[in-house]
């Protein structure tokens, strides 16, 4: 199937422990390294969500930096 450009797809398969693999284009496309930590995203309606690195980084400062307020 082709996509529109800029949009992609994989299909991947939830292992025992509730774990996937995500395909090494996904990870060579978004910089994806080993042992890097991911942000994943739910929404009851629409879906698991994992944003780009650029906008995961801006959630754990503001998360964070909220934090210390406190």
């Amino acid at each position: 199937m082709k996509f529109p450009k800029g949009k992609h797809a994989w299909m991947v398969k939830i292992g025992e422990k509730g774990q996937f693999v995500i395909p090494k284009e996904a990870r060579d496309l978004f910089d994806l390294q080993p042992g890097q930590t991911i942000l994943v995203l739910a929404d009851d309606e629409k879906g698991l969500a994992i944003p780009p690195k650029d906008v995961s980084e801006k959630l754990f400062a503001q998360i964070f930096q909220e934090s210390e307020e406190e």
